[in-house]
């Protein structure tokens, strides 16, 4: 029987109870996306862009690297099989911190060691914060200034990977701009929203995504001569487990060293200071979908997703240790996938089916040979689209997590010390400029109005505002600021 159907209205997709877990299944709990499933198929290029990652920093053969991600696949699973409506992916802006901690220990066991003992730490702090209930406390006490530095810091630094010095666009300049151009026209114009309102062939391009991008870039980035036209082969792939676990896990070079965890701390906490901007970035684009889809009620729970992504590092750190990590979102697909939900239950009967479809595609695809051959040239365009659209909605989040002018300046600053000098100095540096400007209203802050979604101001006496200003402000107010 489809249980998915009998969602009453309002009501929570069908589940089946797991002390904090909620499973469902697909087909039975919620309803197929083939839309979001053909998507995963050809965007499982993003999810093998971490081989070249893993080749470069452990002299990782294709074949092991390629078990890594496959193992790193499965595991996606777990969030929307296990009631976290979310499309999981890298800690992405956290890649250059592990990447140049990793790079002090010499190449070889040594590196791996330290692969180990950092993921292993993360997966345990996750779990830790999550089944002891404070990670929902830690979203709720940070202060409004410090989330939206983090999380605009994020999407700044994932635009920085791009186009920094003999970075991606540097490489495929032109594909990239034709790529990149059409994605946010698709995703983000209000001129194609309105041709897909209209129906027909829009309406069906608008139900895939990104997915004509990646067919799009597969084609031009050949004729622009910056990628090689694929060499499609047929069959399924072939992964080294037997390699990548004698070489590159604890059961064949061993537990590292406790000094290892000791001095893996401060890179762990830094980590995690970007992980949280993700799962604060879950929340908002999850509040936004759930605002517009009355029919469906969203539970998203921080402490169950710090439970699942935490289960999911520290299993990876012991099965296949993987210099992406394991996040609580893939932003860039996580805004496809919501941005076609919030069109109506015709196009999404539920969150979980999109997300749930999604990550069974990008499975899928991992497997098919002619699918990873196809995008093998593309591996570098398609981490670059996912990179700045993810850039585009942080810095789009981030912002709109502050309450008032002062909360912007002070995440400004935040936002650059985190690109230019990482996440641990962001972090200190939004906690003094905080003590500083709110003093004992550090953890509450102030709201001016400055935002339509903030409807009540504070009481405390204000600056007093310009006229213009103040028109402004009154204009804002009616704008509708999803």
């Amino acid at each position: 029987m489809n249980q998915w159907k009998q969602r009453a209205e309002g009501a929570e997709t069908p589940y089946i109870a797991l002390g904090p877990f909620k499973l469902r299944l697909p087909f039975l709990h919620y309803r197929f996306e083939l839309p979001d499933y053909l998507q995963g198929l050809l965007m499982c290029a993003v999810d093998l862009a971490a081989i070249p990652l893993m080749t470069e920093l452990l002299g990782m053969p294709f074949e092991a690297a390629l078990a890594i991600v496959m193992l790193n696949g499965v595991l996606y699973l777990l969030h929307h099989l296990f009631g976290d409506p979310v499309v999981p992916g890298w800690i992405t802006p956290a890649i250059p911190l592990l990447m140049a901690y990793v790079s002090t220990f010499p190449e070889g066991e040594a590196r791996v060691h330290a692969l180990i003992a950092f993921q292993m730490m993360l997966g345990i702090l996750a779990l830790f914060l999550g089944r002891t209930g404070l990670a929902a406390r830690v979203v709720s006490l940070i202060p409004s200034a410090i989330k939206a530095g983090v999380i605009m810091g994020a999407g700044l630094a994932a635009i920085v990977v791009v186009f920094d010095e003999g970075g991606r666009f540097s490489q495929y300049p032109f594909t990239i701009s034709i790529a990149v151009g059409l994605a946010f026209y698709l995703i983000f114009s209000r001129h194609f929203a309105q041709l897909k309102a209209s129906g027909g062939v829009w309406a069906t391009l608008g139900k895939l995504g990104i997915f004509p991008i990646i067919v799009l870039a597969i084609i031009i980035a050949p004729l622009f001569g910056e990628a090689p036209w694929p060499n499609v082969e047929w069959g399924f792939s072939q992964p080294d487990f037997a390699l990548m676990f004698s070489e590159y896990t604890v059961f064949g070079v061993g537990l590292p060293p406790l000094s290892m965890y000791v001095t893996a701390i401060p890179t762990v906490l830094a980590a995690y200071i970007v992980l949280f901007g993700d799962v604060l970035q879950s929340k908002a684009l999850l509040d936004e979908a759930d605002d517009m889809r009355r029919d469906e009620k969203v539970d998203y729970n921080p402490d169950r997703a710090h439970m699942i992504f935490g289960g999911r590092n520290l299993g990876m750190s012991v099965l296949g240790p993987d210099v992406v990590m394991c996040g609580p979102l893939w932003a860039a697909m996580q805004v496809v996938v919501t941005e076609r939900y919030k069109e109506g239950k015709a196009a999404m009967d539920s969150i979980f089916g999109g997300s749930g479809s999604f990550r069974w595609g990008t499975n899928t695809g991992l497997l098919l040979l002619p699918i990873v051959s196809l995008v093998q040239p593309i591996l570098g365009i398609a981490l670059a689209l996912t990179l700045l659209i993810q850039g585009y909605v942080s810095v789009r989040i981030g912002i709109m997590e502050a309450r008032s002018q002062r909360d912007l300046g002070i995440a400004g600053v935040i936002a650059a010390v985190l690109v230019i000098k990482g996440a641990t100095w962001a972090f200190a540096v939004g906690v003094l400029l905080c003590l500083l400007i709110y003093g004992r209203r550090f953890f509450s802050g102030e709201n001016d109005g400055t935002f339509a979604k903030d409807l009540t101001r504070d009481t405390t006496p204000q600056r007093p505002v310009s006229d213009s200003t103040k028109s402004l402000h009154e204009s804002d107010a009616s704008l509708d600021v999803h």
